[in-house]
């Protein structure tokens, strides 16, 4: 999803919105920030369902969902937006957070802390009793649109490594923490979302459990439900069992021969 693709919510004529099971009171706990205009800051690791879990409570609470991956480069301008010469002399374009202020939609930013640090700082005025954007280029102060609201997520485990928000910025944020799903919860989402039979979702899990105990013997990744729905959909599609294992989870896990070797030793002692 591209950073100028909004998800259009109940009031745009959905039916069926974005399946997410929760594992506690996560929804309750996003109703309430949202009702409230509080920006909401999701922690957990890579594919635990964050970005399930916005796009559906986008789809529950019938508001449209603008959603940018951030990265090194994403400057202010792209979030806020820029003059764009035209034959005719220049216009300003909005970017997706202008474009979320003005609209009342829900702004997600995934990863937030991939932006640069000048970057983040513009949300600031966002995210306290303000509830303004200053664009600077045009001289306009915006009011933020009821429904408005700021979602950032980060994987904590991985960037504390390398860079982490400042204490300034985050305590602006409603913090709610995010992980893979008990087993038997992981279990049904695999099966819902794949489309394989109870048995052999409960042997991804089981293969994802085993592999998540050696998080700190030399494996930087572990196994997220993302991926070993995207094993399920491979068997479910026809791929041999072991098969859809070694592509979809050990192979995007490590290029290491040993640690490979490994997890391919814990596939096969895993579906005897």
């Amino acid at each position: 999803m591209g950073m100028n693709e909004p998800v259009p919510g109940l009031a745009a004529g959905a039916v069926e919105g974005p399946w997410y099971h929760p594992t506690g009171n996560e929804v309750a706990l996003f109703e309430q920030c949202h009702a409230r205009g509080l920006a909401v800051m999701l922690k957990g690791p890579t594919g635990c369902g964050k970005t399930r879990f916005v796009e559906h409570m986008a789809w529950k609470l019938g508001r449209p969902l603008i959603t940018v991956p951030c990265h090194d480069d994403l400057a202010a301008s792209d979030l806020i937006g820029r003059f764009l010469i035209q034959h005719d002399g220049t216009v300003w374009q909005d970017g997706p957070l202008t474009r979320a202020v003005r609209e009342g939609a829900i702004c997600y930013l995934d990863e937030v802390v991939e932006a640069r640090q000048d970057t983040v700082v513009v949300l600031h005025a966002l995210t306290d009793h303000r509830r303004i954007l200053p664009i600077d280029k045009t001289g306009e102060v915006l009011q933020a649109a009821p429904g408005f609201q700021l979602v950032i997520s980060y994987n904590p485990g991985y960037q504390r490594m390398l860079k982490d928000l400042k204490p300034s910025t985050r305590q602006r944020f409603v913090a709610m923490d995010l992980d893979f799903p008990p087993p038997e919860l992981e279990a049904r989402i695999v099966q819902h979302e794949s489309g394989v039979d109870q048995a052999a979702a409960n042997g991804l899990v089981s293969l994802a459990e085993r592999i998540r105990q050696l998080r700190d013997r030399g494996l930087a990744e572990v196994p997220s439900t993302r991926l070993l729905i995207a094993a399920g959909t491979l068997m479910a599609s026809g791929i041999p069992l072991r098969e859809a294992c070694y592509a979809a989870i050990v192979s995007p896990l490590s290029d290491e021969s040993s640690m490979v070797d490994a997890l391919r030793d814990l596939v096969d002692a895993t579906f005897v």
